[in-house]
């Protein structure tokens, strides 16, 4: 049985929460580009850099979805949502809450470039923005 991309995006808040590896979420690819919060990421290996550090420095994540649309589009999908997300930071105890959007692509890699453990869809984009000001 193979997973749509509803399945994926799903499962990567699944992950999110559980503290899992993020990084097998993402298209292995020079043009992939995540908008964070407060960050701005190109390329797979820099996305994959910031997911690890990020599950290594935060805990105890709540990722609630509202909103989820998902869209497939015969080789690629787009997503929306609106989601209420917190984490707790590892380092100084802080618990961070924020009311946010998120839209993106996911995309079908060719199988020769899909690697162990990665989804048969994968995040091309992903934005994450605040609903309100910081």
């Amino acid at each position: 049985m193979s997973e749509g991309p509803e399945s994926v995006v799903r499962d990567y808040y699944d992950a999110l929460r559980n503290g899992d590896p993020l990084e097998p979420y993402f298209l292995a690819d020079e043009s992939t580009v995540k908008f964070g919060i407060s960050e701005a990421l190109f390329g797979y290996d820099e996305v994959s850099e910031a997911l690890q550090e990020q599950t290594e420095t935060t805990a105890e994540w709540t990722v609630e979805s509202r909103s989820l649309t998902v869209t497939d589009r015969d080789g690629g999908a787009t997503f929306a949502d609106e989601v209420t997300m917190a984490w707790t930071d590892a380092e100084n105890g802080e618990r961070r809450r924020f009311e946010t959007r998120w839209s993106g692509t996911l995309v079908r890699p060719e199988e020769e470039s899909t690697r162990a453990g990665e989804h048969e869809w994968q995040f091309a984009t992903m934005h994450v923005s605040a609903a309100g000001e910081l």
